[in-house]
């Protein structure tokens, strides 16, 4: 078996916690200012226990941080994960793009 490198562990972590669109909603909600989990919970149309469970989910990827205040529990967005899924993903950017120039400059010989 081939061994990953951590990081690879930390991106599956990350892209697998986006892939969800309740989770990527609760991600913009904390885009704008940390909130306590049942202000989370208001738009979405699932349990509070199902809301806490996304929210489970984010904070094992890194992408949130819970803290207890009392009986409420407030979150806040951490967006260095977020910064190393960018990198990943404008690598490959780069790379399509230069494939789409390439296509264009064999379109325009071809043209000729």
């Amino acid at each position: 078996m081939v061994e990953r490198p951590e990081d690879d562990a930390d991106l599956d972590s990350i892209f697998q916690a986006l892939a969800h669109p309740t989770r990527r909603a609760l991600i913009e909600q904390l885009a704008g200012g940390p909130a306590n989990v049942s202000t989370l919970a208001e738009p979405h149309d699932m349990s509070l226990a199902a809301v806490s469970k996304h929210l489970q989910v984010l904070e094992e990827a890194g992408l949130i941080e819970v803290e207890p205040e009392g009986r409420v529990r407030r979150c806040h967005l951490d967006g260095t994960p977020l910064s190393a899924a960018f990198g990943w993903l404008t690598r490959y950017r780069i790379f399509w793009e230069d494939r789409f120039d390439a296509l264009e400059d064999h379109l325009e010989q071809e043209h000729q």
